[in-house]
């Protein structure tokens, strides 16, 4: 492909009206030329924002002349159908988390890619992009801290209408620790646990502790309302030492008697610098005909760990994670 990358965009809700601003202000080789959404005033409205214009469907959009890759943020249930129709016409998709709502349809993605003999969907796991997770990840790598033993991770929002049941904080929200911490470990997780100290109502918060194939644990908060803001945290416990997040506020103030920092409000303001990067990432990826991100693999283990998730929830004991048999097409540095 060459420059510019015509992106087509389906679903203008907050996510997707974020990534179209971000293609348009801050990416460069990208350009935004139709979207698509339930609500056609909405899409009307993003689209005009970017130059593009509106789609009559989610298909025409895959399949226009004007589109070279989609962004898929449209609701979850639409997204495993969205990913297979962009392999099936051979275009880049950036699929927002997650990819699909069962890890059956997790799985049936990843069996198109199969069928097509090339990686064409990237999963939205931002955090992968984000430059303190890519730090800590660098510094594990590094050997300074050992071998890890424990990871611990805290993701907490002022208030949520999308994880809204127990098991979508699982699915919706908890989805995000559980690529991080495989991704940061370069390991699998092989059992969980998931308890939470409400017992009527909404179970929120919720806390899981992931075994993983190498024996380290990791423990994971989800607070989907906690009131006070958006706040994630990640601490990678090591035989010879430790490394953490460090707090993200540039500017601490002295008001009213009160010392303190801002908590950003959601994952849009916290995260800014890894979609950013991301979507960067994904662009220059698809200009060279392909994707070089978390993978429709990622996206099904993802899945499959949730699922077995859930049922923890359900049942309050520990559950093993297994899945099907990793394809070649996933193997490290197989597919680009």
């Amino acid at each position: 492909m060459r420059a510019p990358l015509r992106v087509g965009v389906v679903g203008a809700g907050a996510m997707g009206a974020d990534h179209v601003r971000t293609l348009t202000t801050a990416v460069p080789g990208a350009t935004v030329t139709r979207v698509y959404d339930r609500d056609t005033e909405r899409a009307k409205q993003v689209a005009e924002q970017a130059g593009g214009e509106v789609a009559p469907s989610a298909e025409d959009l895959i399949g226009s002349d004007e589109v070279d890759a989609v962004v898929i943020a449209s609701p979850d249930v639409t997204h495993a159908d969205l990913a297979v129709a962009c392999i099936e016409a051979g275009k880049p998709a950036l699929c927002e988390k997650p990819l699909a709502v069962t890890a059956q349809d997790a799985l049936r993605v990843v069996e198109a890619e199969v069928a097509a003999g090339r990686r064409l969907v990237q999963v939205g796991f931002m955090r992968r992009y984000d430059p303190g997770y890519v730090r800590l990840k660098e510094t594990l790598a590094s050997g300074v801290l050992g071998e890890a033993r424990v990871v611990h991770n805290v993701h907490r929002n002022a208030s949520s209408t999308t994880s809204a049941t127990g098991p979508g904080i699982v699915t919706g929200s908890m989805i995000h620790e559980l690529d991080t911490v495989a991704w940061l470990l370069d390991d699998e997780v092989v059992g969980i646990r998931v308890e939470s100290p409400v017992r009527d109502g909404l179970p929120d918060p919720q806390l899981a502790t992931l075994e993983m194939a190498g024996g380290a644990l990791a423990t994971v908060e989800v607070f989907v309302n906690a009131g006070y803001g958006y706040d994630v945290r990640c601490e990678v416990v090591g035989t010879t030492g430790t490394a953490a997040l460090a707090p993200t506020a540039a500017v601490s103030t002295r008001v009213a008697g009160v010392e303190g920092v801002a908590v950003a409000r959601d994952f849009v303001v916290h995260f800014a610098d890894a979609y950013r990067a991301e979507l960067g990432a994904w662009v220059r990826a698809a200009l060279a005909g392909g994707v070089d991100g978390p993978t429709t693999w990622d996206g099904y283990r993802a899945n499959v760990v949730a699922e077995a998730g859930v049922a923890a929830l359900t049942s309050g004991v520990r559950q093993a994670v297994g899945s099907a048999p990793r394809p070649e097409l996933y193997a490290p540095g197989a597919g680009r």
